[in-house]
């Protein structure tokens, strides 16, 4: 197995506050993880890759997370997984996962590794299908990052990524909302997700007063996992706290990607609002070239 060389990205300019966390969150919800949630991913990649099933095809797993998506591609048929993440909790999470649910692969690998390191990214080899959801723009430098992911797709191959959507002076004032609660003491990290979170939920419970469906709200909670398997809260707790942080127009991925021989497949946008742009690219050339 390669193994990569793992270096601290930098904060976005100049001095920053610590990382956020990603691998603790992961864990806590990784203990929801359950057969709707596994078969909401799956769903979700069947979706956007256009496939029933992805057998025979190889696929990274950038940035990994839970491993739930390893998981998904896992049962969906792919004949290779590795899962890829920086954060050590992560990769104890993935691989925590991985035993939880299957009957220990020798076709799932999960291990430790950084995006920014071009040279040992190389060395993992081109894949059918590249996979990276809400990962990149949390590396401190999103363009290499993507730069590093696109020789990572095999010519023919497939390129799932999704990036924060860029909204101008809201995306600079949330970049401030995450310095702020990194840069908290512990205990006092949940009281500041409370005051941030409240008046943006209570926002959402009055537009649904108002329009008479505050069963919209409710479900709102109660059906999330049905967003590609995930949890409400814990995703609360990602936004607000996600740092480093970067985001981008849609045009600027597509174009940054198109000069790299890539063609969009599949475009779904958040509609100019908070949230992923979601993105599935082909790679041009085939295996021959």
């Amino acid at each position: 197995m390669a193994t990569l060389r793992v270096t601290e990205p930098g904060p976005i300019s100049g001095p920053g506050p610590p990382r956020f966390n990603f691998g603790s969150n992961w864990q806590a919800f990784a203990r929801h993880i359950d057969a709707e949630r596994i078969a909401e991913a799956e769903a979700s990649l069947r979706e956007m890759l256009g496939a029933d099933s992805l057998e025979g095809s190889t696929f990274l797993d950038i940035g990994s997370g839970s491993g739930l998506f390893s998981l998904a591609a896992w049962r969906l048929g792919a004949t290779a997984v590795r899962s890829l993440d920086f954060d050590p909790d992560s990769v104890l999470c993935t691989a925590d996962l991985r035993e939880r649910f299957t009957d220990d692969p020798p076709n799932w690998q999960v291990q430790r590794g950084d995006v920014l390191d071009r040279v040992g990214m190389a060395q993992l080899g081109p894949f059918d299908i590249v996979y990276s959801w809400g990962v990149l723009h949390h590396t401190g430098d999103l363009w290499r990052a993507l730069a590093n992911v696109a020789p990572m797709v095999a010519p023919g191959g497939r390129l799932f990524v999704s990036i924060y959507n860029d909204q101008g002076l809201k995306s600079r004032l949330w970049l401030v909302v995450k310095r702020v609660y990194n840069r908290l003491p512990s205990r006092l990290k949940l009281p500041f997700l409370v005051l941030v979170a409240v008046p943006r939920e209570g926002l959402s419970l009055a537009k649904a007063l108002a329009e008479g469906r505050p069963g919209r709200y409710v479900g709102y909670w109660t059906q999330y996992k049905r967003r590609r398997g995930m949890s409400r809260w814990h995703d609360i707790v990602d936004w607000i706290g996600g740092y480093p942080f970067q985001v981008a127009r849609p045009e600027e991925v597509f174009h940054f990607l198109r000069d790299r021989s890539f063609v969009l497949d599949r475009l779904v946008t958040v509609a100019g609002g908070t949230g992923c742009n979601e993105f599935v690219f082909t790679r041009l050339g085939s295996v021959e070239d």
